[in-house]
C-alpha cells in the first residue's frame, strides 16, 4: 500500500511493536523567507531498519535532515526520537546522543588520529585535568571490535579514504549511543567496493537495531539496502511505501511527477583527428585493489582532442584521474605525456610536465577553504613565486589577478 501525508502505513511499512521509531516527524512544517520548505511531512524510522529518502534538488531532503537533527525549529509539527519528546535545540549533548548524521562532506579533522576523532569533545580527564589516552586508544578500539571495523586508531585521519573517514564518523556516532543514524549521499565519493563494503555495514547495524534514513539519488541503492522509501517532492511527502512494493518507474514518477520518458538515442558528429603523437597514452594501467577497480585500462587522447571518461559510480574513472595526476601509484601499465613516462606517484612531477587536475571532490581536495582566492590561484606556482622558500606577495597578487583578468 503507498501512502502520502493523512494516509495509513501499510502493515510492514510503519512502526511495530516488534520494530520501535528511533526516529519521527509528524506533520512538520518549514518556511524560509516565502519560501515554503516543508509542508506536513511526516516521516518514521524503525528500529533495525533503513529508510530510504529520495527526491530532487530543492525537496525539502536537507530542512527535514536538518529538524530531525536538531539543527533547524520547525515551524508547526513535532520530532521524536525513540519514546521521547524532541529536547530543545539548546541541549545539543541529548541530540548527539540520540541521531546522528554522516554527510555528504566529512565533517572529521584531519590532524587528530582515528581514537581522537571518535572522542571529539568527549575526552575525559583525571581530577587535574590530564587525558588519560591510553584508556581513549583502548576504548576506540573497542568500539571499532564491537562494531566491526577494520581500522587502526592511532593513524591520522589525513591518512584515511574517503570510506574510512566515513568509518570514523559512524563509530563516532554509535559510541556516543546514538541509534538513529541518517547518511547522507554516503556513496557520493566511494569506489565500488567501497560500496558494497558499505552496504555489508549498513547489514549489520540493521542487525544491532539501529536505525537508519538512507539518502540518496540512486535509485538502485535504495532498492539494493533499503527496507522502505519516502518521496519528497516540493517540499511534500508524496509517497511512502515498502521498497519491495514499488517499481523503479513508479518511484521516478513520484519523485518528478510524471512519467520518466522513453530513452532518445544522441550521437555526435563524427570527428576526424589528424594522426599525431597522443599528448597522453595510457596502456594497461592497473591499480592496487584497494584503491580501485582499474584493471588493464588504455586510451589515449590527441592533441585537440576532447575524450570523455565515463561510467557508474565507483567503476574507477575517478581513479584513473587520480593515477594520471599522480595521487594513485600504478601497480602495472605506463602513463606517457607527449611520448615521455609521467614518473608514476609523483604529483610534483606530474605537474611540471604540465598536467593540471580538477578533482571529484573539490570541496575536500580542490581548494584550501581558509585560505584567499589569490592564495589558492597561486598554489600550484609557488615554486615559481618564491625565493629560499619565501612566496613574494607581490608576484602572487600579481599572477592571481593575471589569472582572474
Amino acid at each position: 500500500m503507498e501512502t502520502a501525508n493523512g494516509g495509513s502505513e501499510s502493515v510492514n511499512g510503519g512502526p511495530t511493536a516488534a520494530r520501535l521509531s528511533v526516529g519521527m516527524a509528524q506533520g512538520v512544517w518549514k518556511a524560509f523567507g516565502e519560501t515554503q520548505a516543508l509542508r506536513d511531512v511526516s516521516l518514521d524510522v524503525g528500529s533495525g531498519e533503513c529508510h530510504g529518502l529520495v527526491g530532487r534538488n530543492g525537496a525539502g531532503k536537507s530542512t527535514l535532515v536538518g529538524i530531525l537533527t536538531g539543527l533547524i525549529r520547525p515551524d508547526r509539527g513535532s520530532v521524536m526520537l525513540g519514546t521521547e519528546a524532541a529536547p530543545t535545540l539548546a541541549d545539543r549533548a541529548t541530540w548527539q546522543r540520540m541521531v546522528a548524521c554522516v554527510y555528504q562532506k566529512s565533517m572529521v579533522v584531519p590532524s587528530l588520529t582515528v581514537a581522537e576523532n571518535v572522542f571529539l569533545n568527549r575526552a575525559t580527564g583525571d581530577d587535574h585535568g590530564i587525558v588519560n589516552w591510553r584508556a581513549m586508544r583502548s576504548h576506540a578500539r573497542q568500539v571499532m571490535l564491537d562494531w566491526g571495523f577494520d581500522l587502526d586508531v592511532n593513524r591520522l585521519v589525513r591518512d584515511l579514504t574517503v570510506e574510512q573517514r566515513q568509518v570514523v564518523e559512524i563509530a563516532r556516532a554509535l559510541s556516543i549511543g546514538a541509534r538513529f543514524l541518517i547518511l547522507d549521499e554516503p556513496t557520493a565519493s566511494l569506489e565500488k567496493s567501497a560500496i558494497e563494503r558499505l552496504f555489508e555495514r549498513i547489514r549489520r547495524l540493521k542487525e544491532s537495531a539501529v536505525g537508519i534514513l538512507y539518502i540518496s539519488h540512486h535509485l538502485e541503492e535504495i532498492y539494493e539496502v533499503c527496507d522502505r522509501v519516502t518521496v519528497l517532492r516540493d517540499g511534500e511527502r508524496v509517497l511512502s511505501t515498502s521498497v519491495g512494493e514499488i517499481k523503479q518507474d513508479r518511484l521516478i514518477e513520484a519523485m518528478v511527477g510524471f512519467a520518466p520518458q522513453r530513452a532518445t538515442e544522441i550521437a555526435a558528429p563524427l570527428r576526424v583527428i589528424e594522426s599525431a603523437q597522443p599528448r597522453l597514452e595510457i596502456s594497461h594501467l592497473t591499480v592496487p585493489a584497494t584503491m580501485g577497480p582499474v584493471q588493464d585500462v588504455s586510451f589515449f587522447v590527441s592533441p585537440g582532442e576532447c575524450v570523455g571518461l565515463v561510467g557508474l559510480q565507483g567503476s574507477g574513472t575517478a581513479t584513473v584521474a587520480d593515477a594520471v595526476v599522480g595521487l594513485v601509484k600504478p601497480v602495472a601499465g605506463e602513463i606517457r605525456l607527449d611520448g615521455k613516462p609521467i614518473h608514476a606517484g609523483k604529483v610534483d612531477a606530474t605537474l611540471r610536465q604540465g598536467v593540471t587536475y580538477v578533482p571529484e571532490d573539490r570541496h575536500a581536495r580542490g581548494f584550501v577553504p581558509y585560505l584567499g582566492v589569490g592564495e589558492n590561484l597561486t598554489l600550484g606556482m609557488l615554486d615559481r613565486l618564491s625565493r629560499w622558500g619565501i612566496v613574494s606577495r607581490s608576484s602572487s597578487d600579481s599572477v592571481a589577478v593575471g589569472l582572474v583578468e
